[in-house]
């Protein structure tokens, strides 16, 4: 029986995408290279646990779910969170952003900034511009500034996101046109907490880190695994939890988060046979699995 490995979900480091399995091993992605592993015949997708610990239960999750825990599991990640306001007295330094993902899809968000722009590579925004900088509770204020006063979310959908990554504006600066139009207009509101300190407008952008110059557009998504199933593509790009693989039946974008919770086995050159969700618009002894 081949080995097994279970997924930890994608990370962004300086080199590009790179997929980390339990027990830290990393496999890294790179254009061209082929992505293919199965589902262990007669697996069940399982819990990930939380915070670093193992679902006591080893409980049953949906195959569609994105965040793979069990609903205890869940309840306990969230309540350490600051996406969630359930942690008021962090003293790290936060940064408030706003990124950009395609045409009328501009939201605002905070990140520590000891993380640099990993938030902005792990959401797939395709550019990005600091907005300002000071305490958490001082950035989470700025951020709710621009949400009331502006209309600006916190919250930009996937489906929205993958559906445009093939249709970008071909040049940097018409991409960075809203994000530069809103940070002049987040700039001249009244009202920003005093201990937060604005930071120029300075527009990065990461479609060649992702890859999507040029990029085909997908004819749908992988909608969930399941045993026995196989993935297997060509990578073509990658934009925050996304892989972007050429199949014989066209583009499809892998979510991976959709592979936390799983045992997965080498593939081989075996073609992609795990339910794909169509768009409905568009345009031996083994290092790792890869």
């Amino acid at each position: 029986m081949a080995q097994a490995w279970r997924c930890s979900g994608l990370r962004w480091s300086a080199g590009g995408p790179v997929l980390v399995w339990d027990g830290g091993r990393r496999s890294a992605l790179t254009w061209g290279k082929r992505v293919a592993f199965g589902v262990a015949e007669g697996g069940v997708r399982t819990c990930v646990g939380a915070r670093g610990h193992a679902c006591p239960t080893r409980a049953a999750v949906s195959a569609r779910s994105t965040g793979a825990r069990c609903e205890e599991c869940a309840r306990l990640d969230r309540a350490h969170s600051v996406a969630a306001d359930t942690i008021a007295d962090d003293p790290r330094p936060y940064r408030v952003y706003l990124a950009w993902f395609g045409p009328g899809m501009v939201k605002v968000g905070i990140t520590a900034e000891e993380r640099g722009s990993a938030r902005l590579l792990e959401q797939g925004a395709v550019c990005f511009s600091w907005l300002g900088v000071g305490p958490l509770m001082a950035a989470r204020r700025t951020e709710e500034l621009l949400r009331a006063a502006l209309g600006v979310p916190d919250r930009i959908p996937y489906a929205g996101k993958r559906a445009v990554r093939a249709v970008l504006p071909e040049a940097a600066a018409d991409r960075a046109v809203e994000v530069a139009e809103l940070h002049a207009r987040a700039v001249a509101l009244g009202g920003w907490p005093e201990s937060l300190v604005r930071e120029p407008l300075r527009v990065v952008d990461h479609v060649e880190v992702f890859g999507l110059t040029g990029l085909p557009g997908a004819v749908g998504e992988v909608g969930e695994l399941v045993a026995g199933g196989v993935v297997s593509g060509e990578l073509v790009a990658a934009a925050g939890p996304d892989l972007h693989l050429a199949t014989a039946g066209g583009a499809v974008v892998l979510d991976t988060r959709l592979m936390s919770g799983w045992e997965l086995v080498p593939a081989g050159g075996a073609e992609l046979t795990v339910p794909v969700r169509e768009f409905k618009e568009e345009a031996g002894v083994q290092d790792g699995l890869f």
